[in-house]
């Protein structure tokens, strides 16, 4: 009888002990990192993780573990062995993968959640959030501003790139109104001809010259005065459109915007804008255009950041790493708000989520950035 006594006590103790390590488990919140930590993008993965330290120290809470892993670039095994790994650490979310082509590999581990940086699909993807700036909402950000603007006759313009069929679905899958889409070229020398009769400048520029005959001849006060008007212009009428989208960026965007300038854009009658540049200030010195505006994230909240990047590693961070910071705290506040995480529909906030990048809400299991306008002008970023 003793015996049996003994037994039963050790099964109590058993029981209350694996509850203990249980519970134990439960206050700890391990998040697994897929970054490139070697190799070519080793840099990049370094500022990834810097990045999380610089959430951790915020948030200040010993119970969340980071777990990283080295997934390399578009190397599938690397990729599932890191996840294999993490997993196997106790972790059931992770941060990653930092690009779209990897979602079909990371699909496979439906036990787990993924919130990547990627900005491709603002859509929920099976076990993939994905919080990056999506074209949809900088379109959505751009199409509002336009509007309250007073412009009804916008021209999106693209390049005909590997990028075309994605930015065609998007625009789609929108349906904007009062908007026309235009496909440029990614040659330069081809895309100032496209630019030429996209804004119908070989007419304006007869219109110029047959206008300046008219007086050429006369002597009268009044209409050397028309024809010194007309010598200081470079083509004469408007051009059928008052507000233009690029989506493009770096060298490709100055070209376009060059070529607009030339072929002598009014830019006090046509608004132009185009998509998220991260306050490149290499932007500054594209004098050819005085105001061009962009949709963003919140300019003070992402200095302050690069800032704080710099005091602690005394580098400055790569831009997509404050989506890693904000996906941390993102993370961090599901888990208390609902006491653990087990899929995506965890992330189905009815409010709106604050962070670095800005507002943000999850609706319809659909990421929605809520971005604000941005105007270059004398080598500053001013907030419209």
């Amino acid at each position: 009888m003793k015996k049996k006594i003994l037994v039963i006590l050790s099964y109590i103790i058993l029981f209350f002990y694996s509850n203990v390590l249980s519970n134990e488990e439960n206050k700890i919140l391990k998040i697994g990192l897929l970054a490139p930590l070697s190799g070519e993008y080793e840099e990049l993965g370094n500022s990834l993780l810097y990045s999380l330290q610089l959430a951790l120290n915020e948030i200040d809470d010993k119970n969340v573990i980071i777990i990283p892993r080295d997934a390399g670039f578009n190397n599938k095994e690397k990729l599932t062995e890191a996840v294999r790994d993490i997993k196997n650490q106790g972790a059931n979310i992770i941060i990653g993968p930092i690009s779209n082509e990897d979602f079909k590999e990371v699909n496979k581990f439906n036990d787990i959640t993924f919130i990547s940086p990627s900005n491709i699909s603002p859509e929920f993807e099976s076990n993939i959030i994905s919080v990056g700036i999506s074209l949809e909402s900088q379109l959505q950000a751009l199409s509002n501003f336009i509007k309250n603007q007073n412009k009804n006759k916008t021209v999106i313009m693209y390049p005909d790139n590997h990028y075309k069929s994605l930015v065609e679905k998007k625009l789609k899958d929108l349906n904007l109104t009062s908007t026309r889409t235009f496909k440029y070229s990614s040659n330069p020398e081809v895309l100032t001809g496209e630019i030429e009769i996209l804004t119908n400048y070989s007419q304006r520029k007869k219109n110029l010259e047959l206008r300046k005959k008219l007086f050429e001849d006369k002597e009268d006060e009044q209409s050397l005065k028309q024809l010194e008007r007309l010598e200081q212009l470079y083509t004469l009428g408007g051009v059928n459109f008052d507000s233009v989208i690029i989506i493009d960026f770096g060298n490709s965007l100055k070209s376009v915007l060059t070529s607009l300038a030339y072929t002598d854009v009014n830019q006090e009658k046509v608004l132009i804008t185009t998509v998220n540049q991260w306050f490149d200030e290499s932007i500054f010195y594209e004098n050819t255009i005085k105001n061009l505006y962009y949709p963003s994230i919140n300019y003070k909240e992402f200095k302050k950041y690069n800032d704080n990047y710099f005091k602690a590693f005394n580098s400055y961070p790569n831009e997509i790493t404050i989506l890693t910071y904000d996906a941390l705290g993102l993370i961090y506040y599901a888990w208390r708000k609902n006491g653990n995480i087990s899929s995506v529909n965890d992330f189905s906030f009815k409010n709106k989520i604050k962070g670095k990048i800005g507002t943000f809400s999850f609706k319809d299991k659909k990421v929605i950035q809520e971005l604000e306008i941005y105007r270059v002008e004398k080598n500053k970023f001013i907030k419209f």
